[in-house]
């Protein structure tokens, strides 16, 4: 993946918010890990099991089976320890794989494996409380603790049902204090939603009054976060539509743990379930996965189908997001989804990325043009959220905005900064036709240029005519450059292989033997590169089209392109 240079001024954030934040961070840091905060953790301590929490997140049995024989992967990352290891004492590939590991998120695959599976989940967790039942500033971090505690609840009858009566004991407990400190937790409160769904999950299983009086307390609090968090529309504020289906998990989790308690569930919860699986449908596309933007990966077909399980709305998906700022374009063998709106800002913008007007491109059933398919899941990766990563115009070498990094990242998270721009979408549509124009100003600072992109499906014909322009509005003062370099880009999928026809205008895509697309443009040069893609957790190798070319910066410039059947 080419490195794009942030835009200077990217990581212009107010330093002073940066360091008023870090000495509060500091103090609460250190106040969790006094006796008193432990004790504090301890109260109202549970006398059994309440209800179920069922996961319906699709469990991975072929992750178990490896996990039984000691082999842990993630992100393309191994640790092979061999059977009856103890993985909590030895240093993990990355920070990425630990998270993963402490987060429990296997433990499900693992359950799937039968008793056996269930006596390796408790052995484990026995093991990892030896060392972090104590609060513990990496293992017990907000979104690493708000995993196990989902984790934890859904597990726990599994595990018991193989415990002693002492270490049953101990579960419970661990449980109930896990989910006191989701609901102690300050900072990031662009996931104080997801952290309040949780803490209420892993109170609503357990029995007595004081997890109950923590349960209500959690349900009152994401009964007021809810509506920051999911859009009308049903989008996720941070504008990612994973971060959509996965707090939709959680709620249908303690959607169903309310029932089992006969308590109904608070109006915005089931509100909000609604609208996330209407959103869900809208970003599902026509290979089976979810779309790939903003810090989204594209969950699997089998991840889709269990979430919207319930579901039994047969609306037709509409063509727009308008809150979200998504289009939606397909006709024919084509199915294109583009980001039409600003980035997530502020604390939603933890994982948000800087690429303008990107589209993602499904032809014949297959995911052809896409982006990063990264997530934060994969660890911090400062190229996945720039320009250069996904399908859209990168000018004069600069991406338009970066993630925060140092003591400003730490204090404040892994923000997008610098990349607050103005989108004006417009759509219109006709008799098997769909035209949408996608204008910003993400360049507009730093070069004095507005930027359009022209999206143009004609259904019958089966192609998709793109316009990328670009008009200057003012002159820069300082600037006496007369020539600007444009790329843009077109990421492909990684079972997608790409050929430049002789005529050097145009590119075969092609998925395997299938006859391919042909991408035909005006650019005074096209090209292709290496890439990176993340795909169902690990990277892979891709290839990606690049169109490049000069523009005078007193009169701008356009380029078109067009995608039709080979």
């Amino acid at each position: 993946m080419a490195r794009t240079r942030p835009s200077p001024g990217a990581g212009s954030v107010p330093f002073l918010r940066a360091l008023l934040a870090a000495p509060a961070r500091r103090v609460a840091v250190e106040w969790s890990a006094t006796p008193f905060h432990a004790l504090a953790l301890a109260a109202g301590r549970p006398r059994g099991l309440a209800a179920r929490a069922p996961d319906f997140r699709p469990p991975d049995a072929v992750e178990g089976t490896r996990i039984l024989a000691g082999d842990w992967r993630f992100g393309g990352e191994a640790l092979n320890l061999g059977a009856g290891a103890d993985p909590w004492n030895r240093a993990s590939p990355s920070r990425a794989f630990a998270a993963w590991q402490h987060g429990f998120t296997w433990m499900a695959g693992l359950l799937a494996c039968g008793a056996e599976g269930a006596r390796e989940a408790l052995r484990l967790t026995l093991a990892w409380r030896r060392l972090f039942a104590r609060w513990n500033a990496f293992a017990w971090e907000g979104e690493v603790l708000r995993h196990r505690v989902v984790s934890l609840a859904a597990a726990l009858p599994s595990l018991l049902a193989v415990a002693s009566d002492a270490e049953g004991s101990a579960l419970l407990g661990d449980l109930s204090r896990q989910a006191r400190q989701l609901m102690a937790i300050g900072d990031d409160p662009g996931h104080a939603a997801e952290r309040a769904s949780a803490a209420a999950i892993g109170a609503g299983v357990l029995a007595g009054p004081g997890p109950a009086r923590l349960r209500e307390r959690a349900l009152r609090r994401l009964e007021r976060l809810l509506p920051h968090a999911v859009l009308a529309d049903g989008g996720h504020a941070s504008r990612s539509p994973e971060a959509a289906l996965e707090l939709l998990f959680d709620l249908l989790t303690l959607d169903e743990i309310l029932t089992q308690l006969g308590r109904p569930p608070p109006a915005e919860v089931s509100r909000a379930v609604d609208r996330l699986s209407a959103a869900v449908r809208f970003f599902t596309l026509a290979d089976g996965r979810l779309a790939s933007a903003q810090g989204g990966a594209d969950a699997p077909h089998e991840r889709i189908l269990a979430a919207l399980a319930h579901d039994d709305d047969a609306r037709s998906v509409p063509g727009l997001l308008r809150e979200s700022g998504y289009q939606r374009l397909e006709g024919g063998a084509l199915q294109v989804i583009a980001d039409a709106g600003e980035p997530a800002q502020g604390c939603w913008s933890v994982a948000a990325c800087a690429q303008p007007a990107a589209i993602e491109v499904v032809a014949g059933g297959k995911r052809l043009i896409t982006g990063a398919g990264w997530s934060p899941a994969m660890g911090p990766q400062p190229p996945s959220r720039l320009s250069s990563a996904a399908a859209c115009v990168t000018l004069d070498d600069a991406s338009p905005g970066a993630p925060l990094e140092g003591l400003a990242a730490w204090s404040l998270g892994p923000r997008l900064a610098g990349a607050d721009w103005r989108v004006t979408p417009r759509r219109s549509e006709g008799d098997g036709v769909v035209l949408v124009e996608i204008s910003h100003d993400a360049w507009l600072e730093r070069l004095g240029v507005r930027a359009e992109r022209r999206l143009y499906l004609d259904g019958a014909a089966e192609e998709l005519r793109g316009e990328d322009r670009f008009m200057p509005t003012k002159a820069l003062k300082g600037d006496r450059r007369r020539f600007i370099p444009f790329v843009i880009r077109f990421p492909l999928h990684p079972d997608a292989r790409a050929s430049i026809a002789v005529d050097g205008k145009s590119v075969l895509l092609r998925h395997g033997h299938d006859p391919g697309w042909w991408l035909r443009t005006d650019a005074a040069e096209i090209s292709l590169e290496a890439g990176l893609r993340w795909k169902d957790g690990a990277p892979r190798s891709a290839e990606q089209v690049l169109l490049s070319g000069l523009f005078r910066l007193e009169s701008g410039g356009r380029v078109r392109w067009k995608l039709g059947r080979a």
